[in-house]
């Protein structure tokens, strides 16, 4: 059963390491996906905030964009 151990100690260390190699790996995707979605949005509201404007121009209100700000 000695004979055993060490096998068992290095073949479980491995798993570990692959396991924790997958979870980095899952993270790296996951952070990536948030960090585009986060900047589509940013870009979303960058248009809302114009089109906003835009709107508040043409409903005759001044200072538009200085209102948007507050």
């Amino acid at each position: 059963m000695a004979d055993n151990d060490p096998q068992c100690a290095r073949e479980l260390s491995q798993f570990a390491e692959n396991l924790l190699q997958q979870l980095q790996d899952n993270f790296q995707t996951l952070t990536e996906k948030l960090t585009q979605r986060m900047e589509e949005m940013g870009e979303r509201i960058d248009d809302l905030e114009k089109h906003v404007t835009g709107l508040m121009v043409e409903a005759g209100i001044e200072n538009a964009s200085e209102e948007l700000m507050h």
